[in-house]
């Protein structure tokens, strides 16, 4: 019903329009993995010239270095118009204050639960973070935002950025964003050589210990074959979208909020759940008319073609269950009251309330984090936050010699049901020593 990654959804509804496909895939082709497996092989047996050698096989471009120097960058920023510069500021710095509010909202703890045992709570940021930021097509510095502010925002103390040529040039907007980001080093590198560097490391580029954004399906089958070695923010699929409207929606703006997110790719499921049969038919003949003369019509129009949908169900509650089975990325809610959704929503990864709301802000200009979970893994988990630039680790401290003996019985009781001799042990010479005694398994002995 949705995009194959979930079970049918018990909530009956009526479409009027269905896919023409019901599967984007979970995983990527074999041919498309056989191709990552041989690039990152090569690339940790040779390494820089490996790196080269693909970067000038896939982009046409094999410098000595790939790393932006200061004066290149002075270069590039001197060529980008100031209104970019005051808009790529600002953006960045909406994100930035998400990000710190999110910082704000964790914090490192310490408890006694018992005399002298002390746990405590640290959040650590990891020590370097590798962000990706596509070109190609569209060329999203946006990305730039959200991976490389949100890692600062965090405390990553070391960013590498690699973003490739796009169609020979230099893409001034991206480095510019990058640059202003705060990465501390940018490399031109594309695909999945920028990737694999960034992740194993070469002679020049220092490996990084988790990889962050977005890219084609070869840079998507990078990152998961590189996780574990590295950690990732998420394993990403096509951009969805579902919008949830009433009666009282407009179908003009919920038509163009779909192909907004359709755009991304032809493999971009779009779906609408209305409680109006109306608005629904009305959203339809919209959308034939839009795609028409739509510039991007060649990922758009085969996006809502094999991927889009159109539920009408009977109630608001049928609706967000429904969109609950889906659990996309992107949902929004376009209803006389929105914020309901707040209440009776679980899985997405991002909600966009009212008409004054749409999912375009929030990929472009708001202030959340664009990097979102798709095909149903909204189910377990939330999209790119300054959480996961962090590890957040225990410590643990005894003091007083009373509660050690106590829990050094405990433990060797609680290990022995385990069959964890060793453990019990450990339990067992505590116990001994700060009460005194002498050990079942030992000739030791301790003096009280």
């Amino acid at each position: 019903m949705s995009t194959g990654t979930t079970t049918p959804s018990p909530v009956a509804s009526t479409m009027l329009k269905s896919p023409a496909k019901t599967d984007t895939g979970r995983g990527s082709a074999p041919e498309v993995r056989d191709i990552v497996e041989g690039v990152i092989a090569d690339i940790r047996e040779r390494g820089d010239a490996a790196v080269r050698e693909y970067s000038q096989k896939f982009d046409n471009y094999g410098p000595e270095s790939f790393l932006l120097t200061d004066e290149q960058l002075a270069e590039v920023m001197g060529r980008i118009p100031q209104q970019v510069i005051e808009d790529i500021t600002f953006v960045q710095e909406q994100v930035r204050n998400m990000a710190q509010k999110q910082m704000e909202s964790l914090s490192d703890f310490e408890i006694e639960t018992l005399s002298g045992v002390h746990l405590g709570q640290k959040n650590v940021p990891i020590q370097a973070a590798g962000a990706y930021i596509p070109g190609g097509k569209y060329p999203l510095l946006a990305s730039a935002h959200m991976t490389i502010v949100t890692a600062k925002v965090a405390g990553v103390e070391r960013v590498v950025a690699c973003t490739p040529l796009i169609k020979g040039e230099m893409p001034d907007a991206t480095i510019a964003a990058m640059h202003l980001a705060g990465a501390d080093e940018i490399y031109l590198l594309g695909g999945i050589q920028a990737v694999a560097a960034m992740a194993v490391g070469t002679e020049t580029i220092r490996p990084v210990n988790m990889l962050a954004g977005p890219g084609n399906a070869f840079v998507a089958e990078a990152k998961r074959q590189l996780f574990g070695e590295v950690g990732i923010d998420l394993f990403a699929g096509p951009t969805e979208v579902l919008i949830v409207a009433d009666e009282h929606a407009d179908p003009f703006v919920v038509a163009v909020d779909l192909l907004s997110q359709a755009e991304h790719g032809p493999e971009s499921p779009a779906v609408l759940i209305t409680t109006s049969e109306e608005l629904g038919r009305q959203v339809a003949t919209y959308i034939d008319e839009l795609l028409v003369n739509m510039p991007t019509k060649d990922f758009a129009e085969p996006a809502w073609r094999d991927y889009g949908a159109i539920h009408v169900v009977d109630s608001i509650e049928d609706a967000y269950r429904l969109a609950d089975d889906y659990a996309y990325e992107h949902v929004q809610i376009l209803t006389a009251e929105p914020r309901r959704a707040l209440d009776e929503m679980t899985n997405y990864g991002a909600l966009f309330l009212g008409e004054g709301t749409c999912v375009s802000y929030g990929d472009k200009v708001i202030g959340t984090n664009h990097v979102l979970p798709t095909r149903g893994a909204a189910r377990y988990t939330g999209g790119l936050w300054v959480g996961k630039y962090l590890r957040t680790v225990t410590y643990q401290e005894v003091t007083d010699t009373e509660s050690s003996a106590f829990f050094g019985e405990l433990c060797g009781r609680a290990a022995r049901v385990e069959r964890f001799e060793g453990h019990a042990r450990s339990g067992d010479v505590r116990a001994a020593k700060y009460r005194g005694g002498s050990l079942p398994w030992s000739d030791h002995t301790f003096e009280n």
